[in-house]
């Protein structure tokens, strides 16, 4: 695996551009989650880049940006194992060589939910995915669908701009989970004994409301689950494009769940089918 830390290591890396180029951008702290992404991107591509970068600007005031977990030299084990082509793990200063300026505007998509709650969090993830999409100039990329709103904002990002004057495929993995259902993430790391315990009741409230005869009855099964310890920020229904559905709605939607549990936020989500009684 080649590891590069500047623009023009990954360039010399990525080499005469003859294969294909699977991009899996990453912030670290790896688990089975990435890595069932990057073997997406392994069958979908010839040639898979990794990057590693904890990016200061979707991170809001109070965040957890300082105690984010860095753990590059395991990071690279596990990549070197998973058979990654090539790891970009830049600095600060090598994305944002101008500065850290915002450059991308993740609109009233970017408003709602975890932008919501994480004032310019979308604008941030967007502005960095942007400046390395530039960078890899990726055939495809490949991001998880644990993270459902930032997908529908790479989604409507990718109809919008090109790169490497080519239009890139987004691949979406499917959430990975413990055997609790609790979704993998790398802030699971902060979780005690008992929270995580707590924590696993997110998954449990959306399958609980996994068919449901009505709008209502779906967020009243899923709240009933949720264990009172998860704080709920928000528990909402929506279409693929992050609009909440209403009572009237019948087929599928999306339910989408935050909670903090002791100090870590945690979302998750799954797909709920509507079918309203004859």
């Amino acid at each position: 695996m080649i590891i590069a830390r500047t623009a023009y290591e990954l360039r010399a890396a990525l080499g005469d551009r003859s294969k294909s180029v699977g991009f899996v951008p990453t912030m670290g702290a790896l688990h089975g989650g990435h890595l069932s992404l990057v073997e997406l991107a392994q069958k979908n591509t010839e040639l898979v880049v990794v990057s590693i970068f904890v990016n200061p600007l979707q991170f809001s005031a109070g965040e957890d940006f300082e105690k984010y977990p860095r753990v590059l030299e395991r990071d690279i084990e596990i990549l070197q194992k998973a058979k990654v082509n090539i790891l970009f793990a830049p600095t600060v200063e090598e994305i944002y060589p101008a500065g850290q300026v915002i450059t991308q505007q993740a609109g009233k998509l970017g408003a709602e939910f975890e932008g919501k709650i994480r004032p310019g969090h979308f604008d941030g993830m967007l502005t960095v995915v942007d400046r390395l999409f530039e960078l890899v100039e990726p055939d495809a990329v490949v991001f998880g669908q644990k993270d459902a709103q930032q997908v529908a904002l790479v989604r409507k990002l990718l109809t919008e701009k090109k790169y490497g004057g080519k239009t890139v495929r987004l691949i979406v993995g499917p959430t990975l989970r413990e055997e609790s259902g609790l979704a993998l993430s790398s802030r699971n790391r902060y979780l005690s004994e008992n929270e995580r315990a707590v924590a696993a009741s997110l998954s449990r409230a959306l399958f609980a409301s996994q068919r449901a005869s009505s709008y209502e009855s779906a967020i009243a099964m899923a709240k009933k689950t949720l264990d009172p310890e998860a704080r709920l920020e928000y528990l909402e229904l929506v279409d693929e494009s992050f609009v909440p559905v209403g009572p009237e709605f019948q087929g599928d939607a999306l339910m989408i769940v935050a909670s903090k549990v002791g100090s870590t936020r945690l979302i998750d989500n799954h797909l709920v089918h509507i079918e309203r009684e004859a």
